[in-house]
């Protein structure tokens, strides 16, 4: 496993008696981009939410398994969900900016509660989250002004970007992100995902076949909440070795 990669051992998770995920094993890369794909109801977002310890914030959840970020097995005792949350940011399908704080607060929200480094001066680290992405120029004469519930649909997504970035995570968690957003801003956030991971390992999220294959170079496929089949993008798209995998890229379900 390189670098910033994440290794997945007999992963299983559960809402109450219902089990949500089934032995999942799985080697993500670091620094790529990885898109997990599959029908709704197939563990998708469960298992991401596994990766940093949010399924657990449900209290019929649980999870068992073994979680590997780097060298830190997230789900072993004394490792806290804190600590993992730091090192694996997350943004949501929905966007959600803080709507009584301003652009500038939005983004140092995070720093404060991760425990900001005195060092350094808030308002620099705030700009260079803003920039990785790709939201300092649309927003930079406004940032006290301006609450972050202000801004477009697109622009609030990035912001939640520029959230969890600030903090300077190993991964990035995100589900769904552009289901909600227009063409033009979906097409502004995959652009973005090519710059993150020169820097962050991506994991992503999404119903969407075309996207997977735009942005992602391997592809993770869930069925009722088992792992399929994990390959590079191009092999699952072209010549996947599972017909199950062949019949959902295809549209033959889903």
């Amino acid at each position: 496993m390189t670098s910033g990669g994440i290794r997945v051992e007999r992963l299983n998770a559960w809402f109450g008696d219902k089990q949500a995920l089934r032995d999942i094993s799985i080697n993500i890369e670091g620094y790529h981009t990885t898109a997990i794909i599959g029908p709704s109801g197939c563990g998708k977002s469960t298992f991401v939410r596994c990766l940093n310890r949010m399924h657990e914030v449900n209290p019929l959840a649980r999870a068992g398994g073994r979680v590997f970020i780097g060298n830190t097995d997230i789900y072993a005792n004394g490792t806290t969900p804190v600590e993992v949350r730091r090192r694996v940011g997350m943004v949501f399908q929905k966007p959600n900016p803080f709507p009584t704080m301003s652009i500038y607060d939005n983004v140092a929200a995070g720093l404060k509660l991760n425990g900001w480094e005195r060092g350094r001066r808030l308002g620099e680290v705030v700009e260079q989250a803003l920039r990785r992405a790709a939201l300092w120029d649309e927003v930079k004469d406004d940032l006290k002004q301006k609450s972050g519930a202000s801004l477009s649909g697109g622009q609030q997504q990035r912001l939640c970007i520029a959230r969890a970035l600030a903090v300077e995570p190993e991964v990035l968690l995100m589900d769904e992100p552009a289901s909600a957003l227009d063409p033009m801003a979906t097409a502004k956030i995959e652009d973005l995902l090519f710059e993150l991971k020169q820097s962050v390992t991506v994991v992503i999220v999404t119903h969407n076949m075309q996207q997977a294959a735009r942005v992602a170079e391997f592809t993770g496929f869930f069925l009722m909440g088992e792992l399929v089949e994990f390959d590079r993008t191009e092999q699952m798209f072209t010549r996947p070795r599972d017909k199950r995998t062949e019949d959902y890229v295809t549209g033959r379900f889903g």
